[in-house]
């Protein structure tokens, strides 16, 4: 299944993210991660947190998602946003076109980039595990079993997380 990770700038929670489904889903997923305003640079931080982590940070970019709109992007299965529009954040509206569009659903962490950066080294490491625990939700679902009605309904419950 592919899952895109989408926020404004794809500096920081997106790219997390991504790379955490890459990397510990086994091949169940394949995320890739963009913004409507991307910064054009991951943020360092994240590179730094994703490499302590073990994690590859080879090929990570910052890129708009005007990337996965055209026709020769791949299909996703699922959007998921990560802005957080309790701080008042313009999450992107990923647009439902097609015959089969993805399910979408709002995983909104706060953005650690928006930190001073004395505190990032805290502030990132509190959206990793946020972010980890939503997508170790996701991944210990049988979702390939699951309708669509049944897989938002669990991407709904994973926000709580």
């Amino acid at each position: 299944m592919n899952i895109l990770v989408l926020c404004t700038g794809n500096s920081a929670r997106s790219i997390l993210l991504e790379s955490i489904f890459n990397r510990d889903s086994n091949g169940r997923f394949t995320a890739y991660s963009a913004g409507s305003t991307p910064s054009g640079k991951v943020h360092p931080q994240s590179l730094k947190l994703l490499a302590e982590k073990g994690y590859p940070i080879d090929g990570l970019s910052s890129q708009s998602w005007d990337d996965f709109a055209g026709p020769d992007a791949p299909q996703m299965d699922i959007v998921i946003t990560v802005c957080d529009s309790a701080a008042a954040e313009t999450c992107p509206l990923w647009p439902r076109t097609g015959n089969n569009p993805p399910v979408q659903a709002h995983w909104g962490i706060p953005d650690p980039a928006a930190a001073a950066e004395p505190d990032w080294t805290e502030a990132f490491e509190t959206a990793y595990k946020a972010l980890s625990a939503k997508a170790a939700a996701l991944m210990a679902l049988t979702i390939e079993d699951m309708d669509r009605a049944d897989l938002q309904t669990a991407l709904n419950k994973i926000a709580d997380v």
